[in-house]
């Protein structure tokens, strides 16, 4: 469903001056990525909202009710399209194969080369030469965030020659004022039912 979706929002989101980067649709929510050179804003992504549920609304193509949100597609970003891939040359990418795809489903590596057909992949830990895949071989391909050459920290990064910042548990965070959801808990154990 999301491919044809994608075929169908891409000239009206072209038309309000932006590139469609995603469609997703699952649990109820219809997710479309937009971007633009440069970023986008509140009124590109306002206009870009607009343009998709006036469209959904003519063309009726998901049947029963559903959620729009129309956001960027962030750091990590899918790939979808020849323009896409051609864009993202040189990133670290992960990539998951359709099953009927020989070798394993999930692989990382850095974008090599693309084309038309297809694109050619340097899997990480692999002394293999670089792997070509065509876009029918692949359900989903996206870019991989590297902070400095690697991956990105999941904490506040220390100079060096400097102790790593404490990262303060939820509980020390909280005024006095707010209890807890211990006190909360004790409290209403407290209270007595008639």
């Amino acid at each position: 469903m999301s491919d044809e979706l994608f075929a169908v929002l891409q000239p009206a989101v072209s038309a309000a001056g932006l590139e469609l980067v995603d469609v997703e649709f699952k649990s109820g929510v219809l997710q479309v990525s937009v971007d633009r050179e440069g970023g986008v804003d509140l009124e590109a992504l306002t206009d870009a909202n607009r343009a998709v549920s006036d469209l959904l609304d003519e063309l009726d193509p998901i049947p029963g009710r559903y959620s729009l949100e129309v956001s960027s597609p962030g750091i990590e970003r899918p790939l979808r399209t020849p323009v896409h891939f051609a864009k993202a040359i040189g990133a670290t990418v992960t990539v998951k194969t359709r099953p009927q795809v020989p070798g394993d489903r999930r692989l990382r590596g850095i974008l090599v080369s693309s084309d038309e057909d297809g694109f050619t992949l340097a899997v990480e830990g692999s002394g293999d030469e670089p792997m070509r895949l065509a876009y029918s071989d692949v359900d989903t391909v996206r870019t991989v965030f590297v902070w400095g050459g690697q991956d990105a920290p999941s904490g506040p990064k220390a100079k060096p020659g400097q102790k790593k910042p404490s990262q303060k548990k939820p509980s020390q965070t909280k005024s006095a004022e707010q209890p807890s959801a211990q006190q909360k808990t004790q409290k209403r154990k407290q209270v007595s039912t008639p």
